[in-house]
């Protein structure tokens, strides 16, 4: 928001309040920081206005929205201990420790007193505090005490608070604060340890809002600490874009990866086999495979070379690449093999332990490490359909989008620095083409960038200097929309994250080009240069789909299970008018077959019009009617997912038009979709 002109006589020191006296103005950027509108600046600072439209100003609105549920919750049960309250992706949300879990009745309640708060108009402000001074207003609030012990000195990143998801909104780095809510009579009537910014008062979060539900969570993330109860809400600029909201909220409900999975016959979740492990079903499985073939021979026509690596490795090759290190809590527990006893039970030969593999890269590395490796080998690029094994916490499981056990389509190039820039052009013009393929076509991209803060990162300035430079270009040169995020990068090395948006606006974020300093360095990776010296190769990752799981799971959202008739599992479905057409209708879908169509005849008892219905639902592309007038005329009649028809199409016409369906990747919804 950079149209909102400061008042030509403010004289400085200055507040927002005197700058920006629009009142669509909540907060301001002083050199880069968000603040709130009672700041006072000096005219030589870099000001910008902040609009509660803006994405900044939807999170001041939310976290402020998130103070305000605190406050009514411990207005209403004031032995509530309060936990952390983040803004996130649209809404808020605030834990607490409470002796019951909350009922709906609670809820209605706490929305009550919310809006009495709201209406009061109370202020929002600043104060900065000491951490004795913090624990002392704090005593009685157990969470908040642990949150002060974690403060980082200057940056939050890479200490224990950062693992504590939302909590950098309570006390992040520097100076501590804590948020004083101010009475229209000048009292402090709630307080909250907080960074900020916020609203400038409680009114200013109008009617835009409302609570949704409450689950349980545990404090900073681990089974090991308290089970807390975790309200969650959403606040919008105003009801209009609430309702929008909602409404978005039940087409998202429609499209429910877990919901169609179940209607569509798809895939399931055994209780008998495990928490976040999928069984594939034949529809499902016809789905994946066909979008594992397409993959591998986009593959193979780009210089890919296909590899397999086992399920399962001794624990010395994740020592050797720091994983038991750096990733231990997310691995599954040893099985320990190959130990021997004799006949007394004394061990005569010392057993292994054995990982279930959290990622493909070490193997990879592995094949590279097989053998000497000169210059003109590179770059090496291998790819894979590997399957691996995080254990995610019960209660992050969600469908398919978080899972156990799940496949990525793993690639690893190693390349020259020389290579670096061409290769990941090259990379990420793969990308794109191939997720065109399946049909998505918004795409943006994050550049992550290293932390300023040395020991936060690995290698040499001049390496990630080049690498960054490297990315930013290739960004760049795709005219996608770039956004750089300084601080965000993995310890080795930058990455590009392109994100695509779904058919209802949904952000997703699916592919990674990363860079890898570390890996190649403790492996002690070479090839052989030109000079005849030995060089260290750069190593990218690349996940296309991320994972084989959560790729499906997007695209049947996206979908909402009509597929492009390429992907759909039954692709034609004959249906004859009666009985006695049923063998002409046999003979079509058998020519179909032949085409590497999957066509099926409904063979059912049941009447043509339940027979479209039932198939509609199950979300087939093509149904080929035929009665006696298309039989006598060798042709079919074809009928479409939104009840459009084509009549009396000649055999020939309608296998050729369905073939080319199929071969242009159609998404073939209607009469006019049809090649």
């Amino acid at each position: 928001m950079t149209d909102v002109a400061i008042p030509s006589d403010v004289s400085y020191p200055a507040d927002g309040f005197a700058l920006f006296p629009d009142r669509s103005v909540i907060a301001l950027r002083v050199n880069g920081e968000l603040k709130d509108l009672a700041t006072t600046v000096e005219e030589s600072d870099a000001v910008e206005p902040v609009a509660i439209e803006s994405p900044d100003g939807l999170d001041i609105l939310r976290h402020s929205a998130a103070h305000v549920l605190a406050q009514a919750v411990q207005r209403i049960n004031p032995q509530a201990n309060l936990g952390i309250g983040p803004p996130i992706q649209d809404g808020f949300y605030y834990d607490f420790g409470v002796a019951e879990p909350f009922t709906p009745e609670d809820l209605k309640a706490v929305e009550k007193e919310m809006q009495r708060i709201i209406r009061e108009g109370q202020r929002f402000v600043r104060r900065v505090v000491t951490d004795d001074e913090a624990r002392t207003e704090l005593v009685d609030e157990p969470f908040k005490l642990e949150l002060i012990g974690l403060k980082g000195p200057s940056s939050s990143s890479g200490t224990e608070l950062s693992k504590t998801e939302g909590a950098s909104v309570e006390v992040g780095a520097g100076e501590l604060t804590i948020y004083d809510n101010v009475d229209r009579d000048g009292q402090t009537v709630w307080k909250d340890l907080c960074r900020g910014p916020h609203l400038p008062n409680t009114r200013l979060i109008g009617n835009g809002w409302a609570l949704q539900r409450v689950a349980g969570a545990y404090w900073r993330g681990s089974e090991k600490n308290p089970q807390l109860q975790r309200i969650y809400g959403t606040a919008w600029p105003s009801k209009d874009e609430l309702r929008a909201y909602r409404a978005r909220l039940e087409e998202a409900a429609k499209r429910d990866h877990r919901r169609l999975g179940k209607d569509l016959d798809l895939f399931s979740f055994p209780d008998e086999i495990g928490s976040g492990l999928s069984v594939w079903h034949p529809k499902g499985g016809i789905i994946r495979q066909e979008m594992e073939q397409h993959a591998l021979q986009r593959h193979r026509e780009g210089g890919y070379t296909y590899v397999y690596t086992p399920h399962i490795t001794k624990k010395d090759l994740f020592i050797e690449s720091n994983h038991l290190v750096t990733y231990k809590e997310g691995m599954f527990p040893p099985i320990h093999l190959d130990e021997e006893r004799d006949e007394s039970g004394e061990v005569t030969k010392p057993g292994v332990d054995y990982y279930l593999k959290p990622m493909n890269c070490p193997m990879h590395i592995l094949i590279y490490r097989e053998r000497a490796r000169s210059y003109r080998d590179l770059p090496m690029r291998l790819y894979e359909n590997g399957t691996v094994y995080r254990y995610e916490l019960s209660g992050a499981l969600h469908g398919l989008t978080r899972v156990r056990g799940f496949t990525q389509d793993d690639s690893h190039l190693f390349v020259t620095p020389e290579q670096l820039e061409s290769e990941a052009t090259r990379v990420l013009d793969f990308v794109l083409s191939m997720l065109r393929d399946f049909g998505l076509t918004e795409f943006e991209l994050e550049l992550s960038l290293r932390d300023d803060e040395k020991g936060k990162w690995i290698g040499d300035e001049e390496h990630w200097a080049m690498a960054s430079d490297a990315l930013r270009r290739v960004a760049e040169a795709s005219g996608l929309k770039l956004t750089e995020v300084p601080g965000e990068a993995a310890f080795y090395g930058p990455k590009i994250d392109l994100k695509t948006k779904d058919a209802i606006g949904r952000t997703w974020q699916l592919s990674t080009v990363q860079i890898d300093f570390n890996l190649p360095e403790r492996f002690h990776l070479e090839y052989t240069g030109p000079d005849g010296e030995k060089h260290r190769p750069v190593m990218i990752h690349r996940a296309l789909f991320g994972s084989a799981e959560r790729f499906f799971a997007i695209l049947l959202e996206h979908y909402a299970g009509a597929f492009p008739v390429w992907l759909s599992p039954v692709q034609v479905v004959g249906i004859p008018v009666a009985e006695e057409y049923a063998d002409y209708l046999a003979d079509v879908v058998d020519q179909l077959k032949t085409q590497g169509v999957r066509a099926e005849l409904d063979h059912s008892d049941d009447r043509m019009q339940k027979k479209i219905r039932n198939h509609t639902t199950q979300k087939v592309p093509i149904m080929l009617i035929a009665g006696e007038q298309d039989r006598a005329a060798g042709a079919v009649s074809f009928r479409f997912r939104d009840g459009s028809q084509l009549n009396g199409i000649p055999l020939d016409d309608a296998v050729r038009r369905i073939r080319a369906a199929i071969d242009t990747k159609a998404l073939v919804n209607t009469a006019e979709d049809l090649p």
